[in-house]
């Protein structure tokens, strides 16, 4: 994976901690609608037991920059320009939000913009990777 707020990784690389992935891209308002709940779940104590990851599926890394500069994230963005993770992980509608195991299994997937740090999906995450919230 290209990396736009870090060096560029392999998907495996992040075996062995349970895994959020969002797929988003720029010209997505509920892509942009659920960032900051993302964020704020990421910098939450429940936040430190997984990795949270975002793959963006903009065109242009400059249109992603600018996303990532408006809405300040700190975990670490890729961008898909050629559309392969997109396609294996059936992202045909955006935002895509997948929980996957350890083991690197999607345990969930989940369309549409979320309030990530609510207590909705914060049941829905410590129910998928069996976490004591």
């Amino acid at each position: 994976m290209q990396g736009l707020s870090g060096a560029s990784r392999k998907l495996s690389e992040f075996r062995g901690k349970p895994l959020i992935i969002n797929v988003w891209a720029s010209w997505c308002g509920p892509c942009q609608q659920e960032m900051g709940s993302l964020e704020r779940l990421v910098r939450s104590k429940v936040g430190r037991q997984f990795t949270v990851i975002g793959i963006s599926t903009d065109d242009y890394p400059e249109a992603a920059h600018a996303f990532l500069k408006r809405y300040k994230t700190s975990f670490g963005h890729f961008i898909d320009q050629r559309l392969l993770l997109e396609n294996m992980l059936g992202a045909d509608h955006l935002p895509l939000t997948l929980l996957v195991d350890a083991k690197g299994r999607i345990l969930a997937k989940y369309v549409g913009a979320k309030e990530w740090d609510s207590p909705q999906a914060l049941g829905l995450i410590g129910k998928a990777f069996d976490l004591k919230l």
